[in-house]
């Protein structure tokens, strides 16, 4: 194959996991570091399980991230259909042909009589492969079993394709993440590629599909591994040109367990509604394994594309670290233009009445409340204090506010600040004077501030306290003040 062409091929039985995520992004670098295509490819054959609202949340959750397909259910493409579910009338011709060339044999096994096939496994101790009893029925056998109302499966000749292709029982293949990989073919056992139900398996499916789209190179987690070897001989046995394979460790949780929802989030559009930029995530997530060659770890998808080596991907498992991830969004959040943050964050503020504030005042808000959020969604809670007339007191601001000092300063600001020009600059240049003041008097500068702050914000610590008052205007921030003085002794 002289074009590099890979997928990413979901299934929709669930919202984007931030691991297929992981896969989809090292399949699309791959992709832009060689010049090639990224197919989206939608496996929904599990009837069941899929649905529309998940195959939504692929297309979002993909798109939200930067990971554009060039050919896929909804941009078409020159071998669609790119939905696996539309496409089980190709099926039927390529398992006739394994059938013709004695690759696959029809199984007329029950359910009941392959489950006795496992029990006695078990009780040998032996793993399970199924006796190929039905490899060699006549016609008239076949025929017989038909009359009974029996529909056969269709099972693959894994012995007969291996000592076609293969000196020896061993299948190796190069992976281009883990190096050489094998398997005894003998452990395999004799796989349906097509139920009774005329239902085709993904192993096959995947096969055919790969096969047809003329997919160059796999990229996928290590849990396909086993399914690896079958597709190779499934590939062989139809004559088909075998695409290059890569698998991916696994994403495990700090614990080193399965990433789970007990972790915190794990699906792409989970972490988009807790407040992390897309371009963090997907920096982050490249991270999962990978390097980049000068140790700059910010960087965007055009960048990584370009340093992408697929041969330096660790086979190793990757560990979700949430704590890195949060630093890398802070360092995003903070990279964001004031204008575009101003936008982001309006879904977080929805419960506040925006329209009491101008452009400026709201601008201004933004400007010194950003540097310590860590999510988008951290601006709820970053900003009560700017709206409404009063304000909410927390234990720790009450305590400040008890004291002999706290009611002081309050008094003395009161009486100082009556002819203030209640402008930012004039306020920082007053609030000088007025810690100076204090500071003679042995009152630590932050002491003084902690009075005025736990006033009118209820809380002892938040953003620039000059700006909070120019925000807050002066006849907001004095009737707080004096609140506070009048609820405490």
């Amino acid at each position: 194959m002289t074009e590099v062409r890979v997928r990413i091929a979901p299934s929709p039985s669930g919202n984007l996991h931030v691991g297929t995520a992981r896969t989809a992004l090292f399949n699309y670098l791959f992709a832009k570091k060689n010049n090639g295509k990224f197919v989206l490819r939608i496996e929904d054959t599990d009837a069941e399980r899929t649905s529309q609202s998940y195959i939504d949340n692929i297309f979002d959750s993909l798109k939200a991230l930067g990971l554009n397909w060039d050919e896929g259910p909804d941009v078409g493409g020159p071998y669609g259909p790119y939905t696996q579910s539309e496409r089980f009338d190709i099926y039927p011709k390529y398992v006739q042909k394994l059938l013709d060339s004695g690759f696959a044999y029809e199984c007329f096994c029950t359910p009941e009589e392959l489950e006795a096939e496992k029990e006695i496994a078990q009780q040998n101790k032996k793993p399970y492969v199924y006796s190929k009893k039905c490899e060699n029925l006549t016609e008239e056998e076949k025929t017989k079993l038909r009359a009974e109302g029996r529909k056969p499966a269709i099972r693959f000749n894994i012995a007969k394709a291996q000592k076609a292709f293969h000196e020896s029982s061993m299948l190796h293949f190069d992976d281009l993440v883990k190096g050489d990989l094998h398997v005894d073919t003998n452990l395999l056992g004799d796989f349906v590629i097509m139920k009774s139900n005329g239902a085709p398996t993904y192993n096959f499916a995947v096969v055919i599909d790969d096969m047809l789209m003329k997919i160059s190179h796999v990229i996928r987690g290590e849990d396909h591994i086993s399914n690896t070897f079958k597709q190779i001989l499934i590939f062989e046995a139809l004559g088909a040109e075998v695409p290059r394979f890569g698998h991916l460790g696994m994403i495990l949780a700090p614990d080193r367990s399965k990433l789970s929802k007990r972790h915190g989030a794990t699906a792409v559009s989970e972490f988009v509604e807790k407040g992390y930029l897309t371009d963090a995530l997907i920096n982050f997530v490249a991270l999962l394994g990978w390097s980049p060659s000068d140790g700059q770890e910010i960087k965007t998808v055009d960048e990584i594309a370009q340093d992408f080596r697929i041969g330096e991907i660790s086979s190793s498992n990757s560990i979700f670290e949430y704590d890195k991830l949060n630093w890398m969004n802070s360092h995003y959040i903070k990279m964001l233009p004031i204008e575009e943050l101003k936008e982001r964050l309006k879904p977080y503020l929805t419960q506040y009445d925006l329209t009491s504030m101008t452009d400026a005042q709201y601008t201004r808000m933004v400007e010194v409340t950003r540097e310590p959020l860590t999510l988008l969604s951290d601006i709820t809670d970053a900003v009560t204090y700017f709206f409404g007339e009063d304000v909410v007191i927390d234990e720790k601001a009450r305590e400040t506010l008890d004291t002999d000092t706290a009611q002081d300063v309050l008094k003395t600001f009161t009486e100082q600040s009556k002819d203030w020009v209640w402008t930012e600059e004039n306020l920082h240049e007053k609030l000088e004077a007025f810690r100076g003041f204090y500071k003679e008097k042995g009152i630590k500068p932050k002491v003084t501030m902690w009075a005025i702050r736990a006033a009118v914000t209820g809380r002892l610590c938040g953003a620039d306290m000059t700006a909070i008052l120019a925000i807050l205007g002066k006849e907001k921030s004095m009737k707080r003040i004096k609140s506070a003085m009048k609820q405490t002794v």
